[in-house]
């Protein structure tokens, strides 16, 4: 038996907006949503439409040197954080689509935590899923997933073409 996880776009959308649902039936009130790039910014877009809230994105790369599974190096962070308000709202979700091993989400809190100039009162994360491998418990997800599959979501065939491909593509015209 494969330990792969398939996620098709109907069970991706509603996967966010069960995790909406589930913030919002717990009452928390933020002023503000970041999302953790790029996993977390379809979670973090939908979040902002559906809450009528600004977004900030943050972006965090793992790298490796290689492409193996179940494999994360270090962590790398933007410079800074994309935001159309001049701060950051003082009560934030955080959000991206996986807690894995759970560095991400760690760090990520402590990056915001530390962020010179923002003035944070009460952060809370948010996932699509949490696998039992994960060392950290977000606050709000859909899933936990106690065989810890290799997730395969909707965007990724993406990974594996190029413009050619789309370019190339019988039956998509461009008018």
């Amino acid at each position: 038996m494969s330990n792969d996880l398939h996620i098709s776009w109907e069970r991706y959308e509603h996967d966010i907006e069960k995790l909406a649902k589930k913030i919002y039936s717990d009452g928390f009130e933020f002023n503000q949503i970041v999302c953790i790039a790029k996993g977390g910014l379809r979670v973090g877009d939908i979040f902002a439409r559906l809450f009528d809230c600004p977004l900030a994105i943050m972006a965090a790369e793992s790298y490796s040197g290689d492409k193996v599974k179940d494999r994360q190096g270090q962590l790398i962070f933007s410079n800074s954080i994309a935001k159309t308000t001049p701060n950051l709202g003082n009560k934030v979700i955080l959000v991206d689509d996986l807690a894995d091993s759970g560095k991400t989400i760690e760090k990520s809190l402590e990056y915001l935590k530390h962020y010179h100039g923002f003035f944070i009162e009460d952060i809370r994360t948010a996932v699509l899923w949490m696998k039992s491998c994960s060392e950290y418990t977000p606050d709000y997800y859909v899933d936990y997933l106690s065989e810890d599959p290799w997730i395969h979501q909707p965007m990724e065939k993406y990974e594996a073409m190029n413009i050619e491909d789309i370019v190339n593509k019988p039956n998509l015209t461009v008018v």
